[in-house]
C-alpha cells in the first residue's frame, strides 16, 4: 500500500474517511454533512454521535462510501491510532482499492498516529497458518492511501509522514517477533535479526555467543540458560550520528527471554503459552535501534539485550543456589521465575562499564505485581532523576503509551537483602514485587545517575482486535523514539 499526502481531494478515492471530534460544534458539522451529502439533519444527528470509534457508512449517488468516524471527545495521538486501527481492521475486506482520508482540519502531527493505525489495521496475526486469508486489495502493493492536507500542513506533514513510515515498518517485524512461537524464536533468532537490521540501516551490531559470554563472566545470563538446549546470546548495537561526536549518550537495556517456563520454579500450565512475548522488552529496544537508525536522529545510542530461553532440566538452577554476575557480586536465587531482573543485572552491568551511558533505561516485561498495580493502561516507571522521570512521562503522554512513577525508596532494601549472598532475587512477599524487583536492579546500575527501570508486563502483550488470545502490541518503541526525539 502506497500512501500520497496531496492538497486536493481528487475522486480517484472511491472511500472516504471523514474523521470527526466530539465537540460542541457537532451539529453544525453535522448539519454540513447532511447538506453535502443530501441527507436530513434531524436523521444524521440521531444516528451519529462522534464517539470513539463510532462508524457510520454514508454512500453518495455515484456510489461512493463515505465513513464517519468517531473521535470522542478528547482527542490524543493514541485515540487517533486506536480509531484508525480499528476502522482499518474490521472494515479492511470492504474497502476499495484506493482509499482517501481528510485530515484537512487537523494539526498535521496527526498524520503519524493516523498511518501506524491504518498499517497497523492490515495487520496478519496468522503467521504460520497454513489457510492464510487473501490479501485484501487496499493492502496490496497496489492499494493507495491518500491524505488530504492543506497548503499550511504540507511542509510538516511530509516530515510526519517520513517517520510514520519508519516506525511502522519496524513495528510490523517487532509485531511478528513478539507473536512468533519460541520454536521459530530461539534466541539466536534475535541475533540474527538485529544482524541484519544493522548491516541494512548503519549501525553496528555485536552478538556475543555461549563461549565469549562464558569468557566476559555474564555469569547471570549463563545461570538462567542453564536448563535450555539453546545457547544464549548477549546482542550489542550501537547507532552514532554523523558528525555528532559529542552527542547525548542514552543506553538501552532490554530482557530478551524467548521463552519462560519459570525454571524450577516452574508457573501453572494455564497462560504459559503466552510466554513467548517474554521479550517485550528486547523488542522495544531493537525497534527503536532500527527506527533512530533510519531516522538519523542526533543521538548516540546503545542497546543490549541479553537473551536466553528459561527451562527446565538436569541442570538447571535450582532455588536455593547462589550465582555470580558481571560486576562480581554474588545473587541468591529463591525463585527462578525471577529470571529476567537476573540477565538485566548482565546487562546493566555491562552497559554501565562498557559504555558509561549519560542515560540509562531498561525496559522487560518483568513483573505481575505490576500489572497487579496498574492493571493493562500503563506501565511502571521507576527512577532516580526527577528530570528523566518528567521527560518520558511527557514522551508517555505524547504518544499514548503510558507510564505511571512507582518509588525507589531504600526501605525496600530489605526485600531484597539475603543472608548468604549479596542479594537475592526475590522477596519472598505476595506484595510490592514490581518495587523489589526494580531495588534489584538498582544494585547493578552502579549508582547512575540518570536511570530508569520501565517494567512493560501489562503493556507488551494484552488483549487487541486481532486475536482471541493476547498478542503484541510493540510498547515502548513510539515512547523511545519521542523521548530521544524530544528528551
Amino acid at each position: 500500500m502506497q500512501i500520497q499526502l496531496t492538497t486536493t481531494q481528487p475522486l480517484s478515492a472511491d472511500t472516504l474517511i471523514l474523521p470527526i471530534q466530539q465537540t460542541d460544534d457537532l451539529p453544525e458539522v453535522l448539519n454540513a454533512l447532511a447538506d453535502r451529502f443530501n441527507l436530513t439533519p434531524a436523521a444524521l444527528q440521531h444516528d451519529f454521535k462522534a464517539d470513539f470509534r463510532e462508524i457510520l457508512p454514508l454512500y453518495q449517488s455515484e456510489g461512493r462510501k463515505t465513513y464517519l468516524l468517531g473521535l470522542g471527545k478528547e482527542l490524543t495521538a493514541m485515540i487517533w491510532l486506536r480509531a484508525f486501527r480499528d476502522l482499518f481492521f474490521r472494515q479492511k475486506d470492504r474497502l476499495t482499492p484506493t482509499v482517501g482520508v481528510d485530515l484537512s482540519g487537523f494539526d498535521a502531527d496527526v498524520i503519524e498516529s493516523v498511518v501506524l493505525g491504518i498499517r497497523w489495521g492490515g495487520y496478519d496475526l496468522k503467521l504460520h497458518s497454513t489457510a492464510k486469508p487473501k490479501t485484501t486489495e487496499f493492502y496490496s502493493e497496489e492499494g493507495v492511501l491518500e491524505i488530504y492536507i492543506t497548503d499550511q500542513q504540507q511542509g510538516i506533514a511530509e516530515e510526519v509522514l517520513h517517520r510514520a513510515e519508519a516506525i511502522a515498518a519496524t513495528h510490523r517485524q517487532m509485531l511478528d517477533l513478539m507473536n512468533s512461537p519460541s520454536n521459530y524464536k530461539i534466541p539466536q533468532v534475535l541475533a540474527d535479526w538485529a544482524i541484519a537490521s544493522g548491516q541494512q540501516h548503519g549501525y553496528s551490531v555485536t552478538v556475543f555467543d555461549k563461549a565469549e559470554i562464558e569468557r566476559q563472566g555474564l555469569l547471570a545470563l549463563l545461570s538462567v540458560n542453564k536448563g535450555s538446549e539453546h545457547p544464549p546470546v548477549f546482542i550489542i548495537a550501537e547507532y552514532k550520528p554523523d558528525n555528532l561526536p559529542d552527542a547525548k549518550k542514552v543506553g538501552l537495556v532490554g530482557k530478551g527471554v524467548t521463552f519462560d517456563t519459570g525454571g524450577i520454579s516452574i508457573k501453572p500450565s494455564t497462560g504459559m503459552h503466552l510466554m513467548k512475548s517474554d521479550m517485550g522488552g528486547a523488542a522495544a529496544v531493537l525497534g527503536t535501534m532500527e527506527v533512530a537508525a533510519k531516522l538519523r536522529l542526533p543521538v548516540h545510542l546503545i542497546g543490549i539485550i541479553p537473551a536466553t530461553e528459561n527451562m527446565v532440566d538436569g541442570h538447571a538452577t535450582k532455588p536455593g543456589d547462589v550465582i555470580g554476575s558481571y560486576l562480581g557480586k554474588t545473587i541468591e536465587v529463591i525463585d527462578t521465575d525471577a529470571e529476567g531482573r537476573i540477565i538485566l543485572a548482565d546487562g546493566l552491568g555491562y552497559m554501565v562499564r562498557n559504555f558509561q551511558p549519560d542515560v540509562l533505561i531498561d525496559l522487560a516485561t518483568l513483573t505481575g505485581s505490576v500489572i497487579g498495580t496498574l492493571g493493562y493502561h500503563a506501565a511502571g516507571l521507576f527512577s532516580n532523576n526527577d528530570d528523566l522521570t518528567s521527560q518520558l512521562l511527557k514522551s508517555a503522554t505524547q504518544t499514548g503509551e503510558r507510564l505511571w512513577p512507582l518509588p525507589l525508596w531504600d526501605v525496600y532494601k530489605e526485600d531484597i537483602q539475603s543472608d548468604v549472598a549479596d542479594l537475592k532475587n526475590f522477596s519472598g512477599k505476595p506484595l510490592a514485587g514490581a518495587i523489589s524487583a526494580a531495588k534489584f536492579l538498582e544494585v547493578f546500575t552502579e549508582s547512575h545517575p540518570a536511570w530508569a527501570h520501565l517494567d512493560i508486563a501489562g503493556m507488551a502483550f494484552t488483549d487487541t482486535e486481532f486475536g482471541t488470545q493476547k498478542n503484541a502490541t510493540g510498547f515502548g518503541i513510539r515512547l523511545l523514539i519521542d523521548f530521544l526525539r524530544n528528551g
